[in-house]
């Protein structure tokens, strides 16, 4: 057998024609496929009792111990079984990442399997060996069931190609029609490291509903609609580009003594609610804790029973408008003074060499912060060779990396922060917290005058994914 693997997995799903491929792959020399391994409702099949001498009960105890014994059971052959997205999901890593394991995916178009797996479930058939015992029956097409069963095979087999792009390896693909190809068999076991091969396929297995689909189900017009609404291709996404983000644990803020937890989305309302969470407890800015890496957070989180964590967003052209004042027109403190030299010289940005002066007039913020909305676009779009900074990316890709280490109970937003935070703080215990306080952009012109549809555009056209998700109007 190949020195290339020592054992196989057979990634595939219900009504794929993982049966018949597997009992292909046993009629040559060599090859053993042990069934449905890891199915957490039986082990193997649905009469067995054990695989090479492994129990449900001792492979549920320890899943990569039966992996072992598949991978050492077939002395000058080699050993598999078939896996779907929901087999016991312990070994699925094991699988995925070592070289050593060959993997088969079997893919079938998720309507037939679909509409297939309805009339197993009516029949209550699910192989036939005799066609003289075949169940007939329609399956009725449930749109809503159908795209929750399209959802899950894609994004097992992103999990699958992600896996495999990230360790280099590849599998070898079969569809549902290339399964009676007997040369398209050979060829498999041949990858597999098999010297045998077939002159036929075997035929016990019989093809269970080969009608069309027309015939198969009972509601096919209705199917035929209901597919044709469906966005097959994804012509509808709003392209991300941006690279992912981290939870940014440092940044979050906690009060002194009310158990709110404040994690901020960077150019959001950060000073007014870092003030409010100061008014809670009657303390300073010193007074908040902060600093947190993830070991301390998760101490604060558990000393402090009944806790909650919030972020605050801002409308996206407000928030781009204060990261352009903040950050990139002036050159105080805190300023990106080399990003902001970029911009001047590599971009064209029309903003003074130095700080904004008195010629620097409402027009020219207006130009100004056009151009840097039309940057932020090209930025986002991984267009630029400048770095996407959390202080303008967009609020969805942040939210999504303080989601990957601790979600926020809540997502306020900024307008209504006078009616929510209260209220939060009052849900841990406080007995009459204050009204947050809004406070001024540091900005030589305010957004509302300069504020016209062309910037509104520039602001939809570079924050598509926050006016979307977050359902943002018009900033007029």
């Amino acid at each position: 057998m190949s020195d290339r693997f020592d054992c196989f997995v057979v990634f595939a799903e219900m009504r794929t024609g993982s049966n018949f491929l597997e009992a292909n792959l046993n009629t040559f020399d060599g090859i053993t496929c042990h069934g449905e391994a890891f199915n957490p409702h039986f082990i193997g099949y649905p009469k067995s009792d054990d695989i090479l001498g492994i129990t449900q009960d001792e492979r549920d105890r320890d899943p990569l111990r039966l992996l072992s014994q598949i991978r050492k059971a077939t002395p000058g052959g080699i050993g598999g079984f078939r896996y779907f997205h929901n087999h016991d999901p312990r070994v699925l890593d094991a699988l995925l990442l070592d070289p050593k394991v060959a993997k088969i995916v079997l893919t079938r178009n998720p309507a037939e399997s679909y509409v297939s797996w309805k009339i197993a479930r009516a029949t209550n058939q699910w192989k036939l060996t005799n066609v003289k015992r075949r169940k007939e029956a329609q399956a009725h097409f449930d749109a809503p069931e159908f795209e929750e069963h399209v959802a899950e095979l894609q994004a097992f087999q992103i999990t699958l190609m992600n896996a495999l792009q990230k360790t280099a390896q590849t599998a070898f693909y079969v569809d549902y029609e290339d399964l009676q190809d007997v040369e398209i068999m050979n060829g498999l076991a041949q990858w597999l490291g098999a010297h045998s091969r077939l002159d036929s396929l075997n035929t016990a297995l019989k093809v269970q509903n080969p009608e069309p689909l027309s015939d198969k189900v009972s509601n096919f017009d209705e199917m035929q609609k209901s597919l044709a609404r469906m966005d097959r291709f994804n012509l509808s996404r709003t392209p991300n580009f941006e690279p992912r983000r981290g939870p940014v644990v440092p940044s979050y803020v906690a009060a002194a003594e009310t158990p709110l937890l404040y994690m901020p989305v960077r150019s959001g309302p950060e000073t007014a609610v870092q003030n409010w969470l100061c008014a809670l407890d009657g303390v300073d800015w010193g007074g908040l804790t902060r600093d947190f890496s993830q070991g301390t957070l998760r101490a604060w989180k558990r000393d402090r029973p009944g806790h909650r964590s919030f972020t605050v967003i801002r409308h996206p052209l407000a928030r781009a408008h204060e990261a352009f004042c903040s950050k990139i027109l002036t050159t105080k403190q805190g300023s990106f003074k080399g990003i902001r030299k970029t911009l001047r010289r590599a971009h064209n940005l029309p903003i003074p060499e130095g700080e904004p002066g008195s010629d620097y007039d409402v027009t020219a913020h207006r130009e100004a912060f056009t151009a840097f909305l039309a940057w932020v676009k090209a930025n986002l779009s991984g267009q630029t060779a400048v770095r996407v900074d959390g202080h303008w990316a967009t609020q969805a890709q942040c939210i999504e990396g303080l989601a990957s280490y601790t979600l926020p109970d809540m997502i306020v937003r900024e307008d209504e922060m006078a009616s929510y935070l209260p209220a939060l703080a009052m849900q841990v215990g406080h007995a009459a917290p204050p009204d947050p306080q809004a406070v001024a952009t540091n900005a030589p012109f305010s957004l509302a005058e300069i504020y016209d549809d062309q910037i509104e555009s520039l602001a939809r056209e570079a924050y598509a994914r926050d006016y979307i998700m977050f359902g943002f109007d018009n900033w007029g």
